[in-house]
């Protein structure tokens, strides 16, 4: 078994490893950088950090003033005070004058565990993706993190990098990292499965018990929900003639709904399903228990795909 890392942790270790050859990146927090671990990038380079307190639309305005002077800002606090508490200043004042800003927001979806539904962003992904101008990044693990935290600060305009809290798995995708471009984890005939980050592993974990079930699984890494790799879409409709996605999100206007208006508009009439979290908050619990309640773990989407591969 590969070492386990948090998304949260190969971000802050590579947003020290920039510091140190690129004089123009800022990084902001609001108060957590411990948690989001900017802390590594202040301990190195305190003349380009600023921690801004409990005043997230106050850390977006930062940041907007940064690009415009020229800076690349990382602006860090977790994923439901991003989105939410700042999405007036993140559409007026980034998204709008398109200015080159990267929010990179940790403590996402379900797996926050017991902060329970006030910190569990269960929306963000909808919200990103329909501002125009920005491109949204979900990593599966820790490596493909580090990769995304490299082309994100490479990439020009706006970016909304989501990061998750506990430590995951490594997933070990042989593909490279390309913003907007899939990967394909595993080959199948059957069915695919496309999912986005904490997701991908349990994707994974279900693809090796449906094999043995006799069920060929495709699973597709859409690590980038916008832009969207809708050719990989297309692909797996035509060649599996089922989907399902996986997302530990709201099913409405995040991964699920992205890849079901692609199959609308292309007139694929294929068995289609959105695993993720029903029209409702999450609560307190450990990450295990509520995937399990919430039916986001891999044995809802074994169940899932057994369903959908007989509607064939």
């Amino acid at each position: 078994m590969s070492e386990k890392i948090a998304t949260r942790d190969a971000y802050g270790n590579v947003l020290a490893e920039l510091g140190a050859s690129h004089a123009n990146l800022y990084v902001l927090d609001a108060d957590l950088s411990c948690s989001t671990k900017t802390n590594v990038f202040a301990k190195k380079f305190p003349d380009r950090f600023f921690n801004l307190g409990v005043a997230e639309q106050n850390l977006i305005g930062w940041a907007a003033g940064l690009a415009v002077a020229g800076k690349i800002p990382f602006a860090s606090t977790f994923a439901v005070f991003a989105t939410t508490r700042a999405f007036d200043q993140v559409r007026n004042s980034i998204a709008f004058p398109n200015l080159n800003v990267k929010i990179a927001a940790s403590h996402a979806g379900l797996s926050v565990g017991p902060d329970g539904a006030s910190h569990q962003a269960l929306e963000d992904i909808a919200l990103m993706r329909i501002m125009p101008n920005f491109t949204v990044v979900v990593p599966a693990d820790g490596p493909q993190a580090a990769e995304a935290t490299r082309c994100v600060f490479e990439h020009q305009g706006p970016v909304y990098l989501r990061l998750g809290r506990p430590k995951v798995e490594s997933i070990n995708a042989q593909e490279p990292f390309v913003l907007g471009k899939a990967q394909t984890l595993r080959a199948g005939e059957d069915i695919t499965i496309i999912a986005c980050g904490t997701m991908v592993r349990e994707a994974l974990l279900a693809g090796e018990q449906l094999q043995k079930a006799g069920v060929s699984v495709r699973i597709v890494n859409m690590h980038t929900i916008k832009p969207l790799d809708q050719a990989a879409i297309l692909a797996a409709a035509r060649e599996t003639g089922a989907i399902v996605t996986a997302e530990e999100h709201t099913i409405i206007g995040g991964l699920g709904s992205a890849v079901a208006e692609v199959l609308a508009e292309s007139r694929q009439a294929i068995p289609f399903k959105r695993v993720g979290v029903a029209d409702q908050f999450g609560e307190s619990g450990e990450p295990d228990e509520l995937f399990d309640k919430y039916g986001i773990s891999a044995k809802h989407l074994v169940s899932t795909v057994k369903t959908l591969v007989k509607q064939k």
